[in-house]
């Protein structure tokens, strides 16, 4: 069992595949993904990895939480989950993960919080009929009826599909299909709609109805932490090799320089 992702919804698009077909996509962005921490089965009881998105000034980020990520020498987060793996698919503090950790044509489980709705009647949330909107109904035609029964048993039974809150809820949708992953920019496009609102946080898993591909990436696509590191050290560059008989010429005209005043005063 691999690791999964956390992306940033960023919006919906639309791309052309081979046949010059039309396919709406949604645009998900791996922004900053890193492993922060692991779960070992021989301390902790079982496997799996803590990873890390976004970024977070070290103003915002109280003091247990930065003597966490100074421990494991990785930047504040903005957003930590853990996720569940096998033991044989490990990965390391500091490294980062990659967008083609998913490959074209892959099916993945997406889990997000839905758009939040508000308060909504029991029409629009749980697609009531309605009453009459002719004659018998006043001022009450999208109201949800009656909710309980006679004297016994005098109450309205839990769960019963009223008006409240719709929305901002964790939904997961399964057997969603990327259509394209880009590692250089750290996109991946998905086939269709993905719950969640705009900027928000989506889990994006592999597949557990689909079989999964043979040539994905065991334990997963990243970047090590040295290889990170040297890619983003800055580059310094050989110093200017000085002529020195160009030297021993400046100082020799200087020193005869010197002798003429001295000779000139005297």
């Amino acid at each position: 069992m691999r690791t999964g992702l956390i992306a940033k919804k960023i919006g919906m698009t639309h791309c052309y595949n081979e046949a010059g077909e039309h396919v709406p996509v949604t645009v998900l962005k791996l922004d900053s993904l890193q492993v922060v921490d692991t779960r070992q089965s021989d301390k902790h009881g079982y496997d799996a990895v803590v990873l890390g998105a976004g970024g977070r000034k070290a103003k915002h980020v109280k003091k247990p939480q930065a003597g966490y990520y100074k421990k494991n020498n990785v930047l504040p987060k903005q957003k930590l989950v853990e996720f569940r793996v096998s033991n044989d698919n490990m990965l390391d503090i500091g490294d980062e993960v990659l967008a083609n950790h998913f490959i074209n044509g892959q099916y993945i489980d997406v889990t997000s919080y839905s758009i939040g709705k508000g308060f909504a009647g029991a029409m629009k949330r749980h697609n009531f009929h309605g009453l009459r909107a002719t004659h018998g109904v006043s001022i009450s035609h999208r109201s949800h009826g009656s909710t309980g029964q006679c004297q016994y048993p005098g109450k309205v039974f839990k769960g019963k599909k009223m008006a409240g809150h719709m929305g901002n809820r964790r939904v997961s949708v399964q057997n969603l299909q990327v259509f394209r992953a880009d590692s250089d920019n750290g996109l991946i496009l998905v086939r269709g709609g993905v719950p969640g609102a705009k900027n928000s946080w989506v889990l994006v898993n592999d597949a557990i109805k689909k079989a999964l591909p043979a040539d994905v990436t065991f334990p997963a696509s990243v970047r090590k932490a040295s290889d990170a590191a040297i890619a983003e050290a800055p580059k310094v560059e050989n110093p200017a090799v000085e002529n020195p008989s160009t030297d021993n010429n400046a100082s020799e005209a200087a020193t005869a320089k010197t002798d003429n005043a001295n000779d000139s005063k005297e």
